[in-house]
């Protein structure tokens, strides 16, 4: 993807979020990671910016080493999504772009505990719903931290190192009370990852009595038929 079109993906991606309630006001950021064949480094969106009004030439140029090059000064998320890039590239499922959201059930969910174990550790959702499972995949949490803490980005980046040497790749991380953050290929593709995550979410969230998972036997059918990493 080259700059110019990165720059309206992202713009065009940005309202549509927030457009439909998955970020408010200033919440959220989106970046893109761009291939040396491109040019290299990242675009990112602008520190407290809304992403219902991005304007494409404002959006924050860094190169490969993160210092900024242009635009309005960067999201201090970046920082984050750089150790994202870096440890997913030798993956399964590498990010070329990131989405992160306040999205509302997903951070539901982290306020009142409702986890499930898994053999890394806690996870936001089980394996609800196919689409979850092939769109999805599973969506590891992350303890608490302020934003833009390096704590975070260092158990966000061992996590991701984790599950990989575990043999399961994973495509978002839930940030304890703050939100979901996944990657993809494109931010197109990203925002649909981001969108299942959060209905997903919802379905668990308006079930008082909460549906048993799907079993083994219908996940290995799953990877089997459509490829799902889980």
């Amino acid at each position: 993807m080259d700059e110019a079109t990165a720059r309206d993906e992202i713009c065009r991606i940005g309202r549509s979020l927030f457009e439909r309630g998955y970020v408010h006001a200033t919440a959220g950021n989106i970046s893109v990671r761009f291939n040396s064949s491109e040019g290299g480094g990242f675009l990112i969106t602008p520190t407290d910016a809304c992403l219902g009004f991005l304007e494409p030439a404002r959006l924050a140029l860094l190169d490969e080493d993160g210092v900024q090059q242009s635009g309005d000064r960067a999201s201090k998320t970046i920082a984050l999504h750089r150790r994202i890039y870096g440890a997913s590239l030798t993956t399964a499922a590498p990010a070329h772009c990131i989405v992160h959201t306040h999205s509302t059930h997903c951070v539901g969910l982290t306020l009142d505990g409702a986890m499930c174990d898994a053999p890394q550790g806690r996870e936001l959702l089980p394996a609800l719903t196919p689409y979850f499972v092939m769109k999805v995949g599973r969506v590891p949490l992350i303890g608490y931290a302020r934003p833009g803490a390096t704590e975070a980005a260092d158990e966000v980046e061992n996590t991701i190192v984790r599950y990989h040497a575990a043999g399961t790749a994973i495509r978002a991380v839930m940030l304890e009370r703050l939100g979901p953050t996944v990657w993809h290929d494109t931010p197109a593709a990203a925002m649909a990852t981001l969108e299942e995550l959060e209905e997903t979410a919802r379905l668990w969230t308006m079930r008082p009595a909460k549906p048993a998972p799907l079993d083994e036997a219908q996940i290995e059918e799953l990877r089997e038929r459509f490829g799902a990493i889980w």
